[in-house]
């Protein structure tokens, strides 16, 4: 197995060298925002779809645009509004005077990458369409159904605060993303290097430095990281300890703090994104720090909190870190 493991890691730090030409890349323009990037980049290595989330002027829609600019392939940004409609995500059939018959007009979700820009601005409708897409890879307009191409990603952002006129996402069609990333403020420096930038004349160029072929490359790399038993069994127990706290020694006062634990996604993709950090980080394995890393994104979306925990200011970001703090590490 050792043997296998170092093969793993020579695999790994030569499939992963792209990484740090994305970063640099990207830093040309985004200041600071290091873990929205990062995240962002697992994502595309894993094929789950990323939920940015944080006030305005973060830089979220610059940051997926300027990472959309590294990959060589097809980008649509899409302005989600309350007037959008169905048909203008995934397109329509157009009557054809000439031919006297129906043919499809594509929409813009036939694309590689795709933003989806204020999620929580479009109705119900919208929202389903864009997640069926999602959780499907496909497309069905009139009576027929067209497979999406590949690599297939969308990343969506929303805004927490000045909720009117806007659809929060159910439950359960958020679950779907596999992280919701909350993106903070800068520090001090990093705004003061912002402002520099922005009152420049200056504008930097962004490379294409991956190809969806060196990106397909990386993700069967990432299928072969090594995840072993003890690492599998601690993710699973910190799944099912947001399920039943009361059954972990120290959780026992979450049980009524609690109304959903985690879906079963949860630990698939807690899985597929340890591997895909591992992998970032130039390493064939991984390891417990991986999952604590990114279990905070992960499950942030899908532990909900109930009403009691609501009215003593508890989030799920608190209930997760108890969590984490409670489960025994292999």
């Amino acid at each position: 197995m050792q043997q296998d493991v170092r093969v793993i890691n020579e695999l790994v730090r030569k499939e992963s060298a792209f990484i740090d030409d994305v970063v640099n890349e990207v830093e040309k323009v985004i200041v600071g925002q290091r873990t929205m990037v990062e995240r962002i980049l697992l994502g595309l290595l894993t094929g789950g779809h990323i939920l940015l989330e944080g006030v305005p002027g973060l830089a979220k829609t610059l940051t997926v645009n300027t990472l959309a600019q590294t990959l060589d392939a097809r980008f649509q940004r899409i302005q989600f509004t309350p007037d959008l409609l169905p048909a203008d995500l995934v397109g329509t059939m157009i009557y054809n005077q000439k031919t006297g018959e129906f043919a499809p007009k594509k929409g813009p979700i036939f694309s590689q990458l795709v933003l989806a820009d204020e999620i929580n601005r479009a109705p119900a409708k919208v929202q389903s369409a864009l997640l069926e897409a999602m959780q499907e890879r496909q497309v069905t307009i009139g009576d027929t159904t067209y497979p999406l191409d590949r690599p297939f990603f969308v990343m969506a952002t929303q805004n927490p605060i000045d909720q009117e006129g806007t659809y929060p996402l159910p439950e359960a069609q958020v679950d779907r993303f596999m992280m919701l990333v909350k993106v903070g403020y800068p520090t001090l420096d990093e705004e003061r290097v912002i402002m520099d930038r922005q009152l420049s004349p200056d504008r930097p160029e962004v490379r294409k430095v991956i190809t969806p072929a060196q990106l397909e490359s990386a993700q069967r790399t990432i299928n072969e990281v090594y995840l072993d038993d003890k690492v599998k069994e601690y993710i699973l127990k910190i799944i099912f300890a947001t399920r039943e706290p009361s059954k972990v020694k120290g959780l026992e006062g979450l049980t009524d703090l609690i109304q959903f634990g985690a879906s079963p996604r949860a630990s698939v993709w807690l899985a597929r994104a340890a591997r895909a950090h591992a992998f970032m980080k130039r390493r064939g394995y991984v390891i417990p720090e991986d999952i604590k890393a990114l279990a905070p994104d992960v499950l942030r979306h899908r532990v909900i909190p109930t009403y009691e925990a609501e009215a003593r200011d508890i989030s799920s970001d608190r209930l997760i870190q108890s969590i984490l703090e409670a489960v025994e590490v292999p």
